[in-house]
């Protein structure tokens, strides 16, 4: 693996509020296994450090961050090995009362696709509720929070939109939606999953512009999963890129971007497309890589 710059995070020392070590992850099948993620480390600091983690798809990139809070399939179809460590506790080795505390409060995600991920037999006000039952039991105004969720994350009129349903919603407002969600109770670490897939560049912008602000108001950490570099420059402070399972390359955005190492890396920020560049082909990337 290959590392470029330090992060700011780095230099000042921050608190590791995420600390993964020789994470391994393995499918089995038919007494047959394939290791899908080879040994990673990484680190993510406390107070509102963001790190992305980039790649194509079926690099290991969402895979790796399920296995935060046991979200994987159990053995015997799905073994994790390694260390997470998060706040100094080894989530692997939580069980299932702890770890549930760990979801939602310590690690919140926002999946791919939001159309796909809300149920669209209830409303987003009595989705957003569950989340916020579950880990906020004490809550007497539960309606209340959810429109301060919904006000928070920029929807207009949230009184009145806590009782639409998801397929009265554009696709902009549906990741809202789920942003409030994930933030129903207050995580200290958001890993945001493709968040901006299936969004024109407009809302891409806005939802990414959402995120920036909601990190500077609550002073969460987040991991962005993307493969798009375009969107990292400018949000992430340190960017790690994974290849069939692997690190590659890790280091500060503006190194990595400024003076990539690794062949993948490179060629992942060729396939840029650059305004005004004519150019009759697009880059592609070669089946198998150093």
């Amino acid at each position: 693996m290959l590392n470029v710059g330090r992060s700011m995070f780095n230099i000042l020392g921050m608190t590791d509020l995420l600390k993964v070590s020789d994470l391994r992850i393995a499918f089995h099948s038919r007494g047959e296994t394939n290791e899908v993620v080879h040994g990673i480390d990484f680190t993510v600091q406390a107070g509102g450090q963001t790190v992305a983690i980039l790649g194509e798809s079926g690099s290991g990139k969402s895979v790796s961050c399920m296995a935060l809070t046991q979200l994987l399939p159990t053995a015997p179809s799905c073994t994790v090995s390694g260390g997470i460590l998060f706040k100094g506790q080894d989530v692997l080795q939580m069980n299932a009362d702890a770890i549930r505390q760990v979801r939602g409060r310590g690690i919140a995600y926002i999946f791919q696709e939001a159309s796909s991920s809300l149920n669209p037999v209830f409303t987003v006000g009595y989705q957003i509720a569950e989340a916020v039952k579950l880990h906020r039991p004490d809550l007497e105004d539960v309606k209340g929070r959810v429109v301060e969720l919904l006000e928070l994350v920029g929807i207009r009129d949230a009184a009145k939109r806590y009782k639409a349903y998801p397929h009265e919603m554009s696709g902009g407002m549906q990741q809202r939606v789920m942003i409030a969600m994930a933030l129903a109770c207050e995580p200290d670490l958001l890993v945001a999953d493709e968040p901006t897939t299936a969004l024109d560049v407009t809302i891409q912008a806005q939802i990414m512009q959402l995120l920036r602000e909601l990190r500077a108001k609550l002073g969460m950490s987040i991991i962005l999963i993307t493969h798009n570099f375009g969107i990292v420059k400018g949000f992430a402070d340190e960017v790690i890129v994974m290849y069939r399972g692997d690190i590659v390359e890790q280091g500060a955005v503006d190194a990595v971007l400024s003076d990539p190492q690794h062949p993948y890396t490179k060629a992942l920020i060729a396939c840029i497309p650059k305004l005004g560049q004519k150019q009759h082909r697009l880059t592609t990337i070669e089946k198998e890589m150093a």
